[in-house]
């Protein structure tokens, strides 16, 4: 009964009940709160893990062109909280070095009980970042390539993850640039607005120049990485497919929707006959977060209301 109490509770609009009553086969009633096909990331071997934010499998497979092994894993989460969340829950990870222009790490590693080495955050005053054309809210995927290849340097005894914003909207590519704003929305009202949701081949152009934008970035930062390497995604993105069990049509990655499209993710394997010596040592001193600052931030990117 509560769990149809919830349903009805969420009734907003006829595209929130769907969302929910596919939440509910999907989360089997609500008993679990991640991807039961999903594995820990953390757990795999690996070096280097380069995050690309919303990069769905089958669109990585016909565009990279990047060196190693294409495999494939499922993610936790058809969201960053998620993912975050069930990775590194409960975890001491005092190897890992996690580079991002993400806030969901910072927003969540109390309440989760999560310790790395440190966690370094784009948005930080001790960082000169570039943002993107068009004054966007987003760190540039070139920025991140050249801070990445600093904190490798800086940091080579440690297991490194580099999270790229892109493939994530808001869109950067010429396809962005003419249908596109950006305000503090989802994706599916930043579609809804530009009234392009009749219109997924527009959407799905302008996420593949996204894709092919920080899929440069990456090939770029590969050489200068030591050890092995893997590169993958903390989940997919819907461009306009239809729901599994209540078929309306969606963008973007709701939480708690664990069909293959949001959960099946690259997991490109670039092996190395040098690997790293990774030692652990204690976490660096945190430094303090603005709660505010950090909600504006996901915000601006559609993951708060």
């Amino acid at each position: 009964m509560y769990s149809f109490k919830k349903i009805l509770n969420s009734m907003k609009s006829p595209r929130s009940i769907a969302r929910e009553f596919n939440r509910f086969f999907y989360r089997r009633a609500w008993r679990y709160k991640r991807n039961l096909k999903g594995i820990n990331f953390l757990e795999e071997d690996w070096d280097n893990l380069i995050i690309l934010d919303a990069c769905r499998y089958d669109y990585f497979s016909e565009y990279s062109d990047l060196p190693g092994k294409l495999e494939y894993r499922y993610s936790l989460g058809s969201k960053t909280k998620e993912t975050i969340r069930e990775n590194f829950k409960g975890k001491e990870l005092k190897d890992i070095v996690y580079l991002s222009d993400n806030s969901w790490f910072l927003k969540l590693r109390d309440k989760i009980g999560a310790k790395i080495h440190r966690f370094i955050d784009l948005r930080s005053e001790d960082y000169e970042v570039d943002y993107a054309v068009r004054d966007l809210d987003v760190v540039t995927p070139e920025t991140v390539t050249e801070h990445a290849k600093k904190i490798h340097n800086d940091y080579p005894n440690k297991r490194l993850i580099v999270h790229y914003l892109q493939p994530h909207h808001p869109f950067l590519g010429s396809t962005g640039e003419k249908y596109f704003s950006h305000s503090s929305s989802s994706l599916w009202d930043v579609v809804r607005e530009a009234d392009l949701s009749s219109k997924p081949e527009v959407v799905r152009k302008a996420y593949k120049e996204n894709l092919q934008l920080v899929l440069e970035e990456v090939e770029e930062l590969i050489p200068h990485l030591k050890g092995r390497t893997v590169i993958t995604a903390d989940h997919g993105e819907m461009l306009g497919e239809r729901l599994s069990y209540f078929p309306v049509r969606e963008y973007g990655h709701p939480r708690g929707i664990y069909n293959d499209i949001l959960t099946k993710v690259p997991w490109n394997v670039i092996d190395s006959d040098e690997r790293k010596e990774i030692i652990e040592e204690e976490p660096e001193e945190k430094e303090e977060v603005d709660e505010e600052e950090l909600d504006s931030r996901l915000r601006n990117l559609g993951y708060l209301s």
